[in-house]
């Protein structure tokens, strides 16, 4: 490979990360495709993520320090610094399969007019245990331009698009907090073509000390500007300082677990139906948040059949979707 000119550049922001970046970096390096650098942005960590990056050898793992700046900024940093055409985006607590870059760079190659291309995810609890697996909302260009706004069509850490055109739309706004990813893909969507591998080319981990929490544990005012922003495309700095400060008072031990154990046990009734698994984590929600009633009505819905579970979730969020 040609060092100053890499096909792919991996673009993985990390933020105290040391518990997981070592196995994310290592599913990077054992790609079956290798004309690639590994762009660690690493926005201000406390712990020793540096350390654990450090620890590897690899010619093509760049770290770029900064102060701790929130993952937008850290993105728009790499996107700056990102010497590949393509940007294959991935989380410090994720895991990659093998073939992701091979399959995903050989779409982009043979088909240069599209601009992004995500896939599927296998989901898996903080230590590593498979809960479910993920498809994305549409696959093809067609279905994914019918998308209500609301919906966001990818999956973020599973994403590989042309760098230029990210660049040209301005890279992320640090205004949209959490949720930076899709506010940027409502706004290029209209006139760039896009689609998903069905296939699970990542597998993505769930784990409390992540800033993105289950959207039932966020307040009525966050979700209204959240929703209405994405709708118009356009997000003011106010209502952004809103956006964060809403979230930064979320950003507590209690928050983050008790939003953490609630969303296994959605997912392990919902998406990989185990009812006794699914107790076991809504229990340690309970416990962590007991005055949360929404925690009880999960765990009565537990005892329902799979069918009836599947339904009442396919009403609920197709309420949420209008």
């Amino acid at each position: 490979m040609n060092f100053d000119t890499p096909k792919i550049t991996v673009l993985m922001p990390a933020y105290n990360a040391d518990k997981y970046i070592a196995d994310a970096i290592g599913s990077v390096l054992e790609q079956s495709f290798t004309d690639f650098e590994l762009l660690i942005i690493n926005d201000g960590s406390t712990d020793d993520t540096a350390d654990v990056i450090n620890s590897f050898t690899d010619p093509r793992i760049v770290m770029i320090y900064q102060d701790n700046k929130g993952v937008s900024l850290a993105l728009n940093t790499g996107l700056k610094y990102a010497r590949a055409p393509y940007i294959a985006r991935f989380d410090a607590d994720d895991v990659c399969h093998p073939e992701r870059l091979q399959l995903q760079y050989d779409f982009m190659i043979n088909n240069p007019d599209y601009s992004i291309i995500g896939s599927a995810a296998d989901y898996m609890d903080m230590e590593g245990t498979y809960l479910f697996t993920s498809t994305p909302p549409a696959i093809n260009n067609e279905d994914i331009q019918q998308l209500a706004s609301s919906v966001c069509p990818f999956i973020h850490s599973t994403v590989c698009y042309k760098k230029e055109v990210i660049v040209k739309a301005g890279g992320y706004n640090e205004y949209a907090y959490t949720y930076e990813d899709h506010f940027l893909w409502v706004n290029i969507l209209n006139d760039q073509k896009a689609c998903n591998f069905s296939q699970p080319l990542i597998k993505l981990r769930l784990n409390p000390e992540s800033i993105t929490i289950d959207e039932k544990w966020r307040p009525r005012k966050f979700l209204e500007i959240k929703y209405a922003t994405l709708k118009s495309r356009v997000i003011t700095s106010d209502e952004g300082s809103q956006l964060t400060e809403m979230g930064e008072k979320q950003y507590s031990h209690q928050v983050k677990h008790g939003s953490y154990y609630a969303l296994c046990a959605k997912k392990l009734l919902v998406n990989n139906y185990h009812p006794q698994k699914a107790r076991l984590h809504v229990a340690k929600a309970i416990s962590i948040s007991p005055l949360r009633l929404d925690n009880y009505l999960l765990y009565t819905v537990s005892y329902l059949p799979e069918k009836l579970v599947a339904w009442l979730h396919k009403m609920t969020t197709g309420r949420q979707a209008q």
